[in-house]
């Protein structure tokens, strides 16, 4: 009969533990491969017209997965030791957590860098992103963090589970940039508790109550916040402004310089062409703002699918007398999620903008703009987007 201070014959579960193990060393010497193999494949899932959207959902797992182990890492080793199990080896729960975190970060990015308008708060978000991916794969800084300053950690982790959900659902489940965005903040305050538990760590019987109680103000943080946060994917193709437009052609027509009078007889036509995944379905809207401030709100409905983007154009007529000044439309999600920005200046003289009906496409990376590098039929391709008719369109004017 073995003694009670007898170690256990082998299991399952010790064995499971010396396969995990025996992974970890080797693949730690091929660790530095993981980060571009993780960026290529967002690369590869963004560029196809349907996505990889089973990588999409195994990515997902394994963030629910690293986060699992992550919080209760410190709880099954003591369950382990308790019963006399050899636990997991120094280091390994944070190694594969690293790889994941890498494999998030660096499977996100693409959709980011395509998304985000540079010209905007936006901007400072997505190097947020960039800096958290190389973060990640500095050794020596990522586990001194995860060792000493768990609060932080946990608060990372938050952060690229909010990424995940933000970049994954609408082509996993064909959920609006608005829906997945206030999935993406739930799931992010429901990840931050272990960080806020940490960082309350000394309020002992308050403990919970303070972390509850932190929960709200980032939670109106991250409301407020929403406006800096690109939609994953959503992105413009092609604007254009013009004076009139064919509607059966679904093509801007006509060229003028926009002077006051001009407005004021005519209205202007702001035209959109945006990308979406195949079977999203979403409102989105034109803001026209004049000196900064918003005079005019129109939704525009746009399905998802067509490679070139899916063409919607909104028509104003009813302008401010003295229309003359800086004028911007910016073309905005539900949830208040910028996709892209026109601007035009109205004027008595030449510096007023030309609008001639020309399809251009944005500044930055929209969709990264690859297609533009390749020449088609020989021809160097320009920068005008071709305006094939879809199999339906979106109308919208304020009168």
């Amino acid at each position: 009969m073995p003694s009670p201070n007898s170690t256990p014959p082998p299991s399952h579960i010790t064995r499971l533990q010396a396969h995990a193990e025996g992974l970890v060393r080797r693949l730690r010497p091929w660790s530095w491969l993981w980060p571009p193999a993780a960026f290529a494949a967002g690369l590869g899932s963004f560029f196809l017209a349907e996505r990889q959207q089973w990588l999409g959902a195994l990515l997902a797992l394994g963030m629910l997965a690293a986060w699992l182990l992550l919080l209760f890492e410190s709880v099954i080793g003591r369950l382990l030791a308790r019963r006399r199990y050899p636990t997991l080896a120094q280091g390994a729960p944070q190694f594969i957590a690293q790889m994941i975190h890498q494999e998030t970060l660096f499977f996100c990015l693409p959709f980011l860098l395509a998304t985000t308008v540079w010209s905007s708060g936006q901007a400072l978000f997505t190097l947020l992103v960039i800096g958290m991916a190389l973060f990640s794969i500095i050794d020596p800084l990522y586990y001194r963090v995860a060792e000493r300053l768990r609060w932080l950690y946990f608060a990372f982790h938050a952060q690229c589970v909010f990424l995940v959900v933000l970049v994954t659902l609408p082509t996993l489940l064909h959920l609006t940039t608005y829906q997945s965005l206030l999935l993406a903040i739930t799931a992010m305050l429901l990840f931050s508790l272990p960080s806020l538990l940490h960082l309350t760590a000394n309020q002992r019987g308050r403990r919970w109550l303070m972390a509850l109680t932190l929960l709200l103000p980032l939670a109106g943080a991250a409301w407020l916040g929403r406006i800096w946060v690109p939609p994953a994917s959503l992105w413009i193709t092609a604007t254009a402004l013009s004076p009139s437009f064919d509607v059966a052609a679904r093509e801007p027509r006509g060229e003028r310089r926009l002077t006051p009078d001009a407005l004021n007889h005519q209205g202007l036509f702001a035209y959109t062409a945006i990308h979406a995944p195949r079977g999203l379905r979403e409102e989105v809207y034109h803001v026209w703002r004049h000196d900064g401030e918003e005079v005019d709100r129109i939704p525009l409905v746009i399905d998802g699918g067509r490679e070139a983007g899916y063409r919607a154009w909104s028509h104003k007529q009813n302008f401010p007398d003295t229309p003359a000044g800086r004028w911007r439309i910016d073309v905005m999600t539900e949830g208040g999620q910028r996709i892209g920005v026109i601007r035009f200046r109205v004027a008595e003289d030449e510096s007023a903008t030309l609008a001639d009906g020309s399809p251009q496409r944005p500044a930055g990376l929209p969709g990264l703009a690859w297609r533009s590098l390749i020449p088609d039929d020989g021809k160097p391709n320009s920068n005008i987007i071709s305006t094939d008719t879809p199999t339906s369109s979106t109308v919208r004017e304020s009168e």
